[in-house]
């Protein structure tokens, strides 16, 4: 096995391990899925990544993004009602629409867009255990490049982790106290989105950077992402503060 093999697989047993210690150590659901996004684009060299979750609706809310450009895109995709992480979702199945004629086909309201954000293969996962679906997470590569379908197996292992540890997690409780965990989660995302914009105001960054900041000052001082948020939202922890933190 050549060095960049090796490095790659001492990744995967760490992105293995820190999916199972987020629950260990607290269990805060956007903390969790926030790494599992960053660990696939960080390990497959992805262009972007998503998550999306049902909430108490049924309906697929966006609850983590790699990148505002993500964002806008998987927000984009809500709106349209089509794309990968919709598919995945109906379907309990990996969905893979790589090239652009065939996306253009399958999401025609959705293909013009992924061109003008550049970009290319989507991919969807589906967030399922046996019968319970419960979301599902987008994969976008670079134009021109595809995932091998090895990498697409272990996206998806990593992914499955996320869904189980979730549900297992919650195994001795009932049904709705899950769903109130999972729309937290989603209302969670609400804050951090307001505190983003406060941070960004403040120390005049782009989303990204002030998104970047809070996850960053969360870490540091090992606190709950959406703890942190929430304090920055409502005034009660100095935007300055967590800039600089």
């Amino acid at each position: 096995m050549s060095r960049i093999d090796l490095g790659r697989e001492h990744q995967l047993a760490h992105a293995f391990v820190r999916l199972a210690d987020t629950l260990v150590s607290g269990f805060d659901l956007v903390e969790l899925f926030d790494d599992l996004i960053r660990t696939l684009v960080e390990i497959f060299d992805l262009s972007a990544a998503g998550l999306m979750m049902m909430d108490n609706a049924g309906k697929l809310r966006l609850v983590a993004s790699s990148s505002e450009r993500s964002r806008l895109v998987e927000l984009l995709e809500l709106q349209a009602d089509q794309g990968p992480c919709l598919d995945a979702f109906g379907s309990g199945a990996l969905v893979a629409v790589e090239g652009d004629h065939e996306q253009a086909q399958r999401w025609p309201a959705l293909s013009r867009l992924l061109r003008e954000a550049e970009l290319g293969a989507a991919y969807g996962l589906p967030m399922r255990l046996r019968e319970d679906t419960i979301g599902a997470v987008n994969l976008f590569h670079r134009p021109g490049e595809t995932v091998a379908t090895g990498d697409l197996v272990t996206a998806q292992a990593l992914a499955d982790v996320a869904t189980i540890a979730t549900l297992q997690a919650r195994a001795s409780r009932a049904s709705v106290q899950l769903a109130e965990q999972l729309q937290a989660a989603l209302n969670s995302r609400v804050t951090i989105e307001q505190a983003k914009g406060v941070l960004a105001e403040r120390g005049k960054v782009d989303m990204q950077a002030a998104f970047d900041r809070l996850r960053g000052f969360a870490r540091s001082h090992n606190l709950r992402l959406t703890e942190v948020a929430e304090a920055v939202a409502k005034g009660r922890l100095d935007a300055a503060e967590v800039l600089t933190g």
